[in-house]
């Protein structure tokens, strides 16, 4: 799931270079933590944040084959 975040993110940003996806596992849900270029973040969250609920809804629906929920936080 961590590589699937750092491509979705890559092609979205103009610093692909500066993607980093940290994995924190915990005991029902694995959080992914997104960070990017400053000047990129605002291209990951998207109009309304309509971007950033896409790529959760991905993620959401790749858990279910996995049977592991993961959340995804953008950090600045």
């Amino acid at each position: 799931m961590k590589e699937l975040v750092a491509e979705i993110a890559k092609v979205l940003v103009d610093s692909p270079d500066e993607v980093n996806v940290r994995e924190v596992e915990g005991e029902q849900v694995t959080v992914l933590e997104l960070r990017v270029a400053p000047g990129d973040l605002g291209r990951v969250i998207g109009k309304q944040g309509r971007t950033a609920r896409s790529i959760r809804t991905l993620l959401a629906a790749a858990g279910v084959k996995a049977n592991r929920r993961f959340t995804l936080e953008i950090l600045e």
